[in-house]
């Protein structure tokens, strides 16, 4: 697992920015039963529908509230709030002793669990009406993912995992991808909000475009990251994600045999993470992160 530095912890143990640690379990057994990651996976998938339910009764119709966060591009919306509201309503009621970090109401002090909720996974999609968005609910401890829930209202998706459990879709159990090469590779990624950071990302795509079977960006990384654990994609990676983008969706990917890297923060980019299967990263990261950088530290 990768190590992980004090600005927190996505739920595949991936260095992620802007959370704080996960907290302590003094109160938690040395080991979770199964059992018990199955009663809090059904809280995850509660929240989730909750929050689904909220988004799929306002898409498609003129949104309230919109506003920008740190850019422009970068928005919110009432139907983001509505649905963490949703969220949180479920946590409040199964799980209360339990910590909260979600992406538009920030973090909450508590017990031994903490749950990193993105209730809107894809807010650009959404406000533009284009149908790829989620909704993302994990709970972890201080060792890491414990359950994982990405769910896409718009196509009836639901994808799971705990921690000791197989990586389901709609309960059936997904694995990645694992034939061909880089030159036959679907590679799917995602864009910064600022545009300087931007302009570098396409100096990326241009080393990689010639060389894989071609890209994607879809705009809501935590179904990239599970459309590469159920093998529509190959290879996903991106910088500038946050704990509730990659927590429940890096489990996921692990828990379908996915390779999960931390792209290191550079001069120039944040900080990121790279999937695909073991025989293809060296490849992946060769080409991310171009000439120059030492893979073996990544």
């Amino acid at each position: 697992m990768i190590s992980v530095p004090a600005e927190g912890r996505g739920g595949s143990g991936v260095a992620v920015a802007g959370a704080p640690a996960p907290p302590e379990c003094p109160n938690l057994p040395q080991a979770m039963t199964e059992a018990d990651e199955e009663a809090l996976l059904a809280v995850a998938l509660e929240a989730a529908r909750a929050a689904g339910a909220e988004l799929r009764t306002r898409f498609g119709h003129r949104q309230h509230g919109v506003r920008a966060k740190s850019g422009p591009t970068d928005l919110v919306s009432d139907a983001d709030l509505a649905a963490e509201a949703a969220i949180r309503d479920v946590l409040r009621a199964r799980r209360p002793e339990d910590a909260i970090l979600a992406e538009e109401g920030g973090a909450t002090a508590g017990g031994a669990l903490r749950w990193v909720v993105d209730p809107l996974d894809g807010t650009i999609n959404f406000l533009f009406g284009v149908p790829t968005w989620g909704v993302s609910v994990a709970c972890e401890d201080a060792e890491g993912g414990l359950v994982g829930v990405v769910l896409d209202p718009m196509r009836g998706e639901c994808f799971a995992a705990t921690r000791s459990g197989a990586p389901t879709l709609d309960g059936e159990p997904i694995r990645a991808r694992g034939e061909g090469d880089l030159a036959n590779a679907l590679v799917a990624t995602g864009f910064s909000y600022d545009a300087a950071v931007r302009a570098r990302q396409a100096e990326v795509i241009t080393r990689l475009l010639p060389r894989v079977r071609d890209i994607r960006r879809m705009g809501a990384a935590a179904l990239d990251l599970c459309w590469t654990a159920c093998g529509r994609y190959d290879a996903f990676y991106e910088r500038g994600l946050k704990a509730w983008d990659i927590a429940a969706g890096g489990l996921i990917a692990e828990r379908a045999g996915l390779e999960v890297r931390a792209l290191p923060q550079t001069e120039d980019e944040p900080s990121g993470v790279a999937l695909t299967r073991g025989a293809l990263m060296d490849e992946l990261l060769a080409l991310v992160l171009g000439p120059g950088i030492d893979r073996g530290r990544v």
